[in-house]
């Protein structure tokens, strides 16, 4: 199984799922991490010349070009079946889910810590982290 974590340094997830500017990439066989890799994503900056859609945080960023963009920022983990961020719109929370991607929001900050918990099964999901 490879799980995606948002961040921007490789040691600490990100708050924000579309500013962060990579994603670290971890393979797990049998409860244990066998890989590791950093993988760059597409960011807000990507798209500034698009301007900003207003849709994108709510229900609607699900779907139309606020879709469009959450798809190209995960195109690097599409082999990936959980993504885990510290925070994101509703609307790239949905399009995870539309892309079969599984979202977690996490309250914690260290990601061996986040890797740990979800290794074990205890790695909650924090919906209302949703902006």
């Amino acid at each position: 199984m490879k799980i995606a974590i948002v961040t921007d340094d490789g040691k600490t997830v990100s708050k924000h799922f579309g500013r962060a500017k990579n994603f670290l990439v971890v393979t797990i066989d049998d409860g244990i991490v066998i890989d590791r890799s950093m993988r760059e994503k597409l960011h807000h900056e990507h798209f500034a010349h698009e301007g900003h859609d207003h849709h994108e945080h709510g229900a609607e960023g699900a779907s139309g070009e606020g879709h469009q963009k959450h798809v190209s920022m995960v195109e690097a983990i599409s082999d990936c079946e959980v993504l885990i961020s510290g925070g994101m719109g509703r609307g790239a929370y949905l399009s995870l889910e539309q892309l079969k991607i599984r979202p977690i929001i996490t309250d914690l900050d260290d990601i061996n810590q986040v890797i740990t918990q979800f290794i074990g099964g205890k790695l909650v999901d924090h919906p209302e982290f949703l902006h």
